[in-house]
């Protein structure tokens, strides 16, 4: 399946695990997870340094979310990445987003190989806010900006 068709998909699962999420209000991470709670996504935390996040428990791993979820957007970074799709894995999520703010380059050819090998769909290396209707300005400038250099996923 097509990358922008895998993107659609995510996004109306309504429940996903947000791996990586950070504690500092002022990351990008955390403003994206506040985002995704304002626009009702059931979004779950997963942090292993820290029990709760905004009053939301938060998870140690995604195998430990009861119930299960079927998607993740992992917000970590390299080095602890291929952890986090193992743990997606083993707690039988089938589709990730690996987050990224220009497409597989931004992310590593190896996350989207061990992506296959576990048997995962992945989602590589953009911005959940270029796929969400009614964006902010920069954000639907940055999905146009990679529509012109030809960068824009299919």
């Amino acid at each position: 399946m097509a990358t922008q068709e895998l993107a659609k998909d995510f996004l109306t699962f309504k429940r996903f695990a947000v791996v990586g999420v950070s504690r500092d209000p002022r990351e990008f991470s955390r403003r994206l997870f506040e985002e995704l709670l304002k626009r009702g996504y059931d979004a779950i935390p997963v942090n292993k340094n820290t029990a709760e996040l905004d009053g939301r428990p938060c998870f140690l791993r995604p195998q430990d979310i009861k119930p299960p979820v079927k998607g993740a957007l992992l917000m970590t970074s390299r080095d602890v990445t291929e952890q986090a799709l193992r743990d997606c894995a083993e707690a039988g999520i089938r589709l990730v987003w690996i987050f990224g703010i220009s497409g597989p380059k931004s992310i590593g050819r190896q996350s989207v190989e061990l992506c296959k090998e576990l048997g995962l769909a992945v989602i590589p290396g953009y911005c959940p806010y270029m796929f969400i209707p009614g964006a902010d300005w920069f954000h639907r400038f940055h999905a146009g900006f990679l529509k012109i250099v030809g960068r824009y996923p299919v």
